[in-house]
């Protein structure tokens, strides 16, 4: 059996191959509920053969969207139609994560079709709210009160609930990509000076509680996942780096963390020139040789033997794919015939393969 094709077990859970679709925000909600696009685009990659779905990154509330077109978790006619997308995964021989987030300071934005631009409130815009009053391209958040704090802690935990509720066989916390705790744990936006801003033990103490409280209500059977930005992509002194990481997932791990994806960046535009197939695999690797915990490789995975190849090597336990899941939505088909491995075909299709 080829590497990419071997099952993994995270506490209670079995993936039957190595290939996850990464979450990709749609823009195509309404009142944060997810519809029949969510499911096709889902579900085709369920039959297109990845061992886990996780779903584009879901707000906690309403005020942490980014675009009024963002799916969420927060009430129950969302919890509803998260479950019909939920079923169809699990009929398809394929796990389902849910990937919760905040969107923090990028919240209030227009749709990408509208140029992406900070959302006025005549078009039913709202104040953002970060770990500081620092800006964000063009956003300008408010600092967060300790009551909005804890606001958004228990926002996560009751999604998790709901999460539980839909039928999610994992939970996954967005912590990346310069949204709510990627705001607080890097320097570069994180300008407090309470409890959570300063030294490197406060800037993390969100994401600590966040974790803390999220596996306080969900089984012990269950795998909790951090998406973590492993690097800021910034020349400052106050940019996030690879040795905090590997620190903050030590501490995550103590905690009850089972998995890291180790993606990079968020705040400031990525050169250009070190983006070629494969480019943030190393930052996962440190993670997972330094703590020994399972990791997750993002960033250009785009066919069957990198993927095979990075399992095969031991640089990562998962290959999390994105675009390449876009224009192909049977990349798990394909690659398990490019490998010569048995295909996860469903009969419907069969006569195609």
């Amino acid at each position: 059996m080829k590497a990419l094709f071997s099952p993994l077990s995270l506490r209670g859970l079995t993936l039957k191959n190595r290939i996850v679709l990464s979450p990709m925000q749609q823009y195509s909600a309404q009142n944060g509920k997810p519809g029949q696009w969510h499911l096709v685009h889902l579900g085709s990659r369920a039959v297109g053969g990845s061992g886990l779905i996780l779903t584009e990154c879901t707000a906690v509330s309403p005020e942490g969207m980014c675009t009024l077109s963002d799916v969420g978790i927060w009430n129950q006619e969302q919890v509803q139609a998260w479950k019909e997308i939920t079923d169809f995964v699990h009929a398809q021989n394929c796990k389902i994560g849910i990937q919760l987030w905040h969107a923090g300071g990028k919240a209030s934005t227009s749709h990408p079709e509208q140029g992406f631009k900070p959302l006025k409130a005549k078009d039913g815009g709202w104040s953002p709210k970060s770990s500081s009053a620092t800006s964000i391209n063009e956003h300008q958040p408010q600092e967060m009160t300790l009551e909005e704090i804890e606001k958004v802690i228990n926002d996560f935990q009751q999604a998790a609930k709901n999460a539980l509720d839909a039928g999610f066989d994992v939970i996954e916390l967005h912590a990346a990509h310069g949204y709510l705790l990627h705001q607080f744990y890097s320097a570069l936006i994180n300008k407090r000076k309470d409890m959570y801003g300063g030294g490197f033990e406060n800037r993390i103490r969100l994401l600590r509680e966040v974790v803390t409280s999220v596996r306080e209500v969900i089984p012990d059977t269950m795998p909790l996942f951090v998406r973590l930005s492993a690097v800021d992509y910034s020349n400052s002194i106050d940019a996030w780096t690879i040795e905090e990481s590997v620190r903050l997932s030590e501490i995550l791990k103590e905690l009850g963390v089972d998995f890291i994806t180790a993606s990079g960046g968020g705040f400031v535009q990525v050169d250009q020139n070190i983006v070629k197939p494969g480019y943030q695999l190393p930052l996962a690797t440190s993670i997972r040789n330094q703590v020994n915990i399972p990791v997750g490789a993002v960033g250009m995975i785009v066919d069957a033997f990198q993927s095979n190849e990075i399992i095969e090597n031991k640089q990562a336990d998962l290959v999390v794919i994105a675009r390449e899941h876009l224009r192909d939505p049977y990349f798990g088909i394909h690659a398990a015939i490019e490998l010569e491995e048995p295909a996860d075909v469903p009969w419907q299709y069969k006569r195609a393969f």
